[in-house]
């Protein structure tokens, strides 16, 4: 005989697997697996190609910066920094002209990367968002970006 839940759950579901977190990180971690094999295929992890990215957005970032963006800690940004500039891909001044930020640039080696690898993740991207029906997607991401504000309170 199964025993009730001690505490009810937030929402009606037949079981955890039917959560909205699990299903969250179900989703996530499918992205990631999709992404991690294209990006693969061109030399790169879903990190270093997060930071090309942001870099062509925004050239200058800091290392801590762009450690929050790519949702990795200050240490795995600044081993992603380096695997990058050893790679050729990025730039870094060797000394921080004030504090501790070495604001990094993309090397045209990095902008040709950058676009070659583009179109394999948008390309996956896009299997993602096929499955949403267009006039939902306003909402979707709308609804994503209140579930992360109401988790960053």
């Amino acid at each position: 005989m199964m025993e009730s839940p001690l505490v009810e759950p937030p929402h009606p579901a037949k079981d955890v697997t039917q959560h909205v977190g699990y299903m969250l990180k179900r989703a996530q971690a499918a992205l990631r697996s999709a992404m991690d094999k294209v990006l693969r295929e061109h030399g790169l992890t879903v990190p270093q190609y997060a930071t090309l990215e942001l870099l062509a957005l925004h050239p200058g970032m800091s290392n801590a910066d762009l450690a929050r963006a790519t949702f990795v800690t200050r240490q795995s940004g600044n081993v992603v920094l380096r695997g990058l500039q050893e790679a050729g891909l990025i730039t870094r001044p060797a000394t921080a002209d004030h504090g501790r930020a070495r604001p990094a640039h993309l090397t045209k080696e990095g902008r040709t990367r950058l676009a070659a690898v583009q179109a394999a993740v948008y390309a996956t991207e896009e299997r993602m968002v096929e499955a949403i029906p267009p006039q939902r997607m306003a909402a979707l991401l709308t609804d994503l970006g209140r579930i992360a504000a109401a988790l960053e309170k």
